[in-house]
């Protein structure tokens, strides 16, 4: 029963993660009105790093936190980090040049990829799993691609941010069940800020103009998208296996096309809904089907 408890809550966790980063799409959309990729990137990620701060101070001073070795803290941060630099920088230049439902919907691809790429690291994968990918990937199919099969720049940037964001699923599923999960959450956004405002600082600070016209749209990528969504990831996934949580938090792309149709005036077509509900079916196939195959072989 504990088990199951632990399934569910890790689950509506991985799901309310994937909510808030499709609302974060058309965030990230109204930003790069005003900001480039770099300032943005390390803007949130600083920011992300530095709410968490305080929280990790009171559980160390309560004694709740997982004691982790410092080495294997900050390889698992840093590895996460330097993948969620790249994976957000493709995303956030990607989105420039491409809508947000388009860009939700892409990125979702990396359902498809982590399984892939766990094959190479000898992971296993149920069918069951398997084929809530395959519903979740036409469903993506039905989302994204046109019926001239055309991708523009952009979505090609955020294609490649699918793969780099795969393996950042795997990372965190490595490191997640043997570190803190706030302390590893806290790190990777430091890895990633700290890279991104040294490029910043490099390319030109931004006028304070720019910053505080997307002051509200920064302090959502900041605030909701990294401090809370990034960390319900890692906390998520300290049970969830990697494949699995890659499908629950796909559903960040129907997500994103709900937000961009209700923020940003982009519509959704009857194909694009039709993808949804499969997005959902492949969940719940992966879902229903693993745990009535683990009772059977229980």
């Amino acid at each position: 029963m504990n088990v199951r408890r632990e399934t569910i809550q890790a689950d509506l966790l991985l799901l309310l993660a994937s909510l808030i980063w499709g609302v974060a799409f058309v965030a990230q959309q109204n930003a790069a009105k005003s900001l480039d990729a770099v300032s943005i990137m390390a803007i949130r990620f600083l920011m992300g790093a530095v709410i968490l701060t305080p929280l990790i101070w009171l559980r160390r001073k309560r004694g709740v936190h997982m004691r982790t070795p410092s080495v294997l803290l900050w390889s698992g941060g840093t590895f996460a980090g330097v993948a969620m630099l790249i994976a957000a920088y493709l995303q956030q230049k990607g989105i420039e040049s491409t809508t947000a439902s388009s860009a939700g919907f892409i990125t979702g691809l990396y359902v498809l990829f982590v399984p892939l790429i766990g094959l190479l690291f000898g992971q296993r994968v149920g069918w069951s799993a398997w084929l809530g990918v395959g519903l979740a990937a036409c469903g993506l199919y039905l989302l994204s691609v046109s019926a001239e099969l055309h991708m523009s720049r952009g979505d090609a940037l955020v294609l490649g941010c699918a793969v780099v964001w795969a393996i950042h699923v795997l990372i965190i599923g490595r490191y997640a069940p043997r570190c803190d999960p706030i302390e590893l959450a806290a790190v990777q956004f430091l890895v990633t800020g700290a890279a991104a405002a040294m490029i910043m600082m490099r390319q030109g600070v931004p006028e304070w103009s720019n910053i505080s016209s997307a002051w509200m749209s920064l302090l959502y990528l900041g605030a909701l998208a990294v401090a809370v969504a990034f960390t319900l990831q890692v906390v998520g996934q300290r049970t969830a296996p990697p494949t699995h949580a890659a499908i629950l938090l796909s559903m960040e792309s129907p997500f994103a096309a709900i937000a961009g149709a209700l923020l940003a005036s982009e519509r959704l077509s009857s194909r694009e809904y039709v993808g949804c509900a499969l997005m959902l079916a492949g969940i719940l196939v992966s879902q229903l089907l693993s745990r009535n195959s683990a009772k059977t072989s229980a």
